[in-house]
């Protein structure tokens, strides 16, 4: 991310919030007057606790934030790239019928995400003064209005 934000002519910010007891609100004002106008979120634990409040800090303070799942987008957020949480479920469920039917856990092969979702909240999107462009609707799955 680094080299790619140069290459943009971009700075890339990294805050890491893992272990420590900050409030999220102090961030995103800090993030805000030092011009920051995109985030990435992590897949961390700690944002989908608090995803309403870091929808609603993203909104106040006007920075295009990105997710890591859907849920974040159908909650209000921007936009959304990551691997399909159901398709998670649904393999985990498989996994589940598989031991209680006698399956030894090292028999059971390992599985890595193959399906991705691409999601964009365009009022989200309208309220920041953004602009979807069309080549990015095409291979969005879904571009909530």
């Amino acid at each position: 991310m680094q080299s790619t934000a140069l290459t943009l002519g971009r700075r890339l910010v990294v805050v890491d919030l893992a272990g420590r007891e900050i409030d999220i609100a102090i961030v995103f004002a800090e993030m805000a007057k030092q011009d920051i106008a995109a985030v990435v979120m992590s897949t961390e634990a700690l944002f989908t606790v608090f995803r309403d409040q870091v929808i609603s800090l993203s909104a106040r303070h006007n920075i295009a934030t990105i997710f890591p799942n859907r849920e974040y987008v159908q909650s209000g957020g921007l936009i959304s790239f990551g691997a399909d949480l159901y398709e998670h479920y649904r393999i985990a469920g498989d996994y589940t019928a598989r031991l209680l039917k006698g399956a030894q856990p090292a028999d059971l092969p390992v599985q890595i995400p193959t399906k991705f979702d691409l999601m964009i909240n365009r009022k989200t999107a309208q309220a920041l003064g953004l602009t979807v462009p069309p080549t990015l609707r095409g291979i969005t799955l879904e571009v909530l209005e």
